[in-house]
């Protein structure tokens, strides 16, 4: 029998904005409620190997099962032991990559704020330029921020309060909090 496909869901927001600092707690509030996450990180840098302290090490440190990494020249996988499996390969659809990935229940995405997947959106004051994503994309379904945001159409949560966007996602998700299940 097939494991169920995971639910996948962005985080995404311009240079600056908290989207690896809120996926590794992320990761982490989810693994402490049962859940197997893996994640997938877009880079604008090459990857040739897996360093100490970088974004993708974060996300393993935190708890996720498998790392996926992607780059102008190719992918890699990053296993829970930190072995890194690099692919020189062109990039293969987000699709693909997640049916490539060990079983888990939720994949989180940083980066690619352009993909047609359910996303957060993340704000900080001292983010780089760009416009907002919820303005423009019906794929956000609310925003993580470190300060006020007016006019928002969609659920706007402080950039710390990792439970309320942890409910959130898997309210998104339709996946029960199995932490409050065993309560």
């Amino acid at each position: 029998m097939t494991a169920p496909a995971p639910f996948v869901v962005g985080i995404a927001g311009w240079k600056n904005s908290g989207k690896t600092t809120l996926v590794t707690r992320l990761v982490a509030e989810l693994v402490a409620h049962g859940y197997r996450v893996s994640t997938v990180k877009s880079s604008h840098h090459d990857i040739t190997a897996e360093t100490e302290g970088s974004d993708s090490d974060r996300h393993r440190k935190a708890g996720a099962k498998e790392v996926v990494l992607l780059s102008p020249a190719g992918w890699a996988v990053i296993g829970e032991d930190g072995e890194f499996t690099p692919d020189p390969g062109p990039v293969p659809s987000l699709d693909q990559i997640v049916a490539r990935l060990a079983p888990a229940d939720i994949v989180l995405v940083e980066g690619m704020k352009r993909a047609p997947i359910p996303k957060i959106e993340v704000r900080r004051s001292a983010q780089g330029p760009g416009p907002s994503l919820a303005s423009s994309d019906p794929h956000v379904f609310a925003i993580a921020a470190d300060h006020d945001v007016e006019g928002a159409n969609v659920p706007v949560f402080p950039l710390d309060d990792i439970a309320g966007v942890m409910r959130a996602v898997l309210a998104k998700g339709n996946l029960p909090d199995r932490k409050a299940a065993r309560s």
